[in-house]
């Protein structure tokens, strides 16, 4: 195995961890799933102290949002985009981030809605590729554009926000059984570390597709040996997320007995005890960057309604309200995070990343390689 280097190829936990179980759907073929989890407690959060959404447009009408099935905003946040702007806003989901890139891309030039919430950087260059999204005619706010899409040179996709997919260990695990916690992707394939590892399908989940990105950055044409390693190892393959965190995982709440999982970034600051100290660390050397981007649909019925909606993502209100209500970072800059978030939710500073045309390119092949090698 190599030392990490970053390669272009050519060819949730709670307060109740349950929140999170909608992130595993199916990633091979037409559909896949964000990294953000869905919500239905109102309780969750509410409208942040001091947001506002000042300098949105103002209309009349509905706005039609395509997105994923994991879409999720308190109540009070979509009543103040629609006291706001006079605009009723119409959510229409669907199963994944792969089905909506598909149903999008399909509909280029005559859209059933105004606005797609919820592509990421997996699935960005097909949508773009389609000619479905049109430019973005406001300005973002500072910090917007260091998510920008690679390839998106007339800025149609606009970062709405972020996370990383990153391997978690149980720090009490370890500490309990007197064991320096892996740190780095070659660790986790040291027989110091045999059978700890659980690992969500790439075929069938989102972080789990991320996972195997992460390697094929970090070796290059190699990962299929680490990956070989790593099923030699021992480490255990489940369907997605919720079967990797809350089954397997020794701090998911399920009774498992693997300290080692991938996740994400944030996880740490859902496994904070009464002490104000998290049982649970990222790797932050082992961590994948996602993107999720708004985008007004082309030939939109309501483009200024679209375009209203999409200020407003970017805005306080909602940005403010992204770590509790989905689970990711707000993209702008100095907007404040949950205090839990501030202490425990640590970012990693050089995450990998594949650029999104390549991924188009190679998914499927990448895909039907990985299944091979972890069923052989």
């Amino acid at each position: 195995m190599t030392a990490r280097t970053r390669t272009t190829l050519v060819s949730r936990p709670t307060r109740s961890l349950t929140t999170l179980a909608a992130t595993a759907c199916l990633a091979l073929g037409v559909t896949s799933c964000s990294l953000v989890g869905s919500e239905n407690d109102d309780t969750a959060t509410g409208t942040p102290s001091g947001s506002s959404s000042e300098g949105l447009a103002e209309g009349d009408g509905t706005v039609v949002l395509l997105t994923h099935s994991d879409f999720y905003l308190p109540e009070e946040v979509v009543a103040a985009f629609e006291d706001e702007t006079g605009y009723t806003l119409e959510v229409r989901p669907n199963d994944g981030v792969g089905t909506l890139a598909n149903l999008v891309s399909a509909q280029a030039g005559a859209p059933t809605g105004d606005v797609v919430f919820g592509i990421d950087n997996t699935f960005g260059s097909r949508v773009l590729d389609s000619g479905a999204v049109a430019a973005y005619p406001g300005e973002l706010p500072d910090g917007v554009e260091d998510d920008a899409l690679p390839g998106d040179d007339a800025g149609a996709f606009v970062p709405v926000d972020n996370g990383n997919v990153c391997v978690n260990v149980d720090d009490t695990w370890f500490a309990d059984n007197d064991l320096e916690p892996p740190a780095t992707l070659d660790d986790l394939v040291d027989p110091t570390y045999a059978d700890l590892l659980a690992i969500p399908s790439a075929a069938s989940s989102s972080p789990g597709l991320a996972f195997l990105l992460t390697t094929i950055a970090a070796y290059g044409d190699d990962w299929p040996d680490y990956w070989a390693s790593l099923m030699d190892n021992g480490a255990e393959v489940v369907a997605g997320w919720s079967e990797a965190y809350q089954g397997e995982f020794t701090q998911g709440g399920g009774g498992g007995d693997k300290p080692v999982v991938v996740s994400y970034d944030s996880s740490p600051a859902f496994t904070v005890g009464d002490d104000g100290t998290s049982s649970t660390s990222a790797l932050l050397d082992t961590c994948y960057h996602q993107v999720e981007y708004a985008g007004l649909l082309d030939s939109a019925e309501d483009a200024a309604g679209g375009a209203a909606l999409i200020d407003f993502l970017l805005s306080p209100t909602v940005q403010e309200a992204l770590p509790e209500s989905m689970y990711v970072f707000p993209v702008v800059d100095d907007t404040p995070l949950p205090d839990d978030w501030a202490q425990h939710a640590g970012r990693p500073t050089d995450p990998f990343e594949v650029d999104p045309a390549d991924i188009e390119a190679n998914r499927e092949d990448w895909l039907v390689e990985w299944n091979d090698v972890v069923t052989r």
